[in-house]
C-alpha cells in the first residue's frame, strides 16, 4: 500500500513540474542564456582590455626608448600619439612624460601641461594632486608665496598623501621670499609628522636649521632706566 501512495505522489510531482515546466521553461533557458552570454561578453571585454593595456605599455616603453636615444622629436610624437588613444593610465603617463620634457625649455608650458591634468576629472585624485605637485616645484623660484601657497592648498589635508611635500614647496618658497620665519615653521611642520618619508625629513631639517638661523632675532627688551645715582653716605 505504501508503494501505491509513494508512485501517486511520484506521478503528481512529475505533473506539477510538467506544467511549471510548460510554463516557465522558456524563461529559464532565456535566463541561462543571458548568464552564458554576459559571461562571454565579460571575458571578451577584460580580454579586449588586456590586449589594450599591453600595446600601451609597448607602446610607451618604446617613445621612452626613443627619449633615452636622444630622438626626442620622434618621442614627443609617440608621447602625444599615446596620449590621445592609449589606454587611460598610459594617456595619463604620457602626459606626465611630455610636460617633464617641456620644463627644461618651457618651464611655463610644462606648468600649463601639468594644471591641464590637475583639473581634468577624468584623472583620478592621486594623479591630479601628483600634478599639483610637479607644477608647485616648477614655480617654487619664481611665483609669489601666495600663488604657491594656494596652488598647495589642495594638497594641505592632514591625511593626505602629499601634505608634506606640499608643506616642502610652501617652506622653500617662503625661505626664498625671505620669510624665514614662516619657512621655519613650515619645515618643523614636516618634522613634526612622524610619517614623513627619510629623505624629506632629512631636507626639512636643514631647511629648518637654515631657516632658523636667518631669521632676524627677535628684538631685545627695551633697556632699563638707569638707577638713580646712590645718595651720599652721611658722615
Amino acid at each position: 500500500m505504501a508503494d501505491i501512495f509513494h508512485e501517486i505522489d511520484e506521478d503528481l510531482r512529475r505533473e506539477r513540474f510538467a506544467r511549471l515546466w510548460k510554463r516557465y521553461g522558456v524563461v529559464v533557458i532565456g535566463a541561462a542564456v543571458l548568464v552564458v552570454a554576459g559571461v562571454a561578453v565579460w571575458r571578451g571585454v577584460e580580454w579586449w582590455n588586456l590586449q589594450q593595456q599591453q600595446e600601451s605599455s609597448a607602446r610607451f616603453e618604446s617613445a621612452l626608448k626613443l627619449a633615452a636615444d636622444g630622438k626626442s622629436g620622434d618621442a614627443e610624437t609617440a608621447f602625444a600619439a599615446l596620449e590621445k588613444d592609449g589606454t587611460a593610465g598610459y594617456a595619463t603617463l604620457a602626459r606626465f612624460r611630455a610636460a617633464a620634457a617641456l620644463a627644461p625649455t618651457d618651464r611655463a608650458g610644462a606648468v600649463a601641461a601639468y594644471d591641464a591634468v590637475a583639473n581634468d576629472n577624468r584623472i583620478s585624485p592621486l594623479m591630479r594632486d601628483l600634478a599639483r605637485l610637479r607644477a608647485g616645484l616648477l614655480l617654487v623660484d619664481s611665483a609669489s608665496v601666495a600663488d604657491i601657497t594656494t596652488r598647495m592648498q589642495p594638497l594641505a589635508d592632514p591625511a593626505g598623501p602629499f601634505r608634506n611635500s606640499a608643506r616642502e614647496i610652501v617652506g622653500l618658497a617662503q625661505y626664498k621670499a625671505g620669510d624665514y620665519a614662516a619657512a621655519a615653521k613650515s619645515f618643523e611642520a614636516i618634522l613634526s609628522d612622524g610619517q614623513a618619508a627619510p629623505g624629506l625629513r632629512q631636507r626639512a631639517d636643514l631647511m629648518q636649521k637654515l631657516a632658523s638661523a636667518s631669521a632676524p632675532a627677535e628684538a631685545a627688551p627695551a633697556a632699563t632706566a638707569p638707577a638713580a645715582p646712590a645718595a651720599p653716605a652721611v658722615q
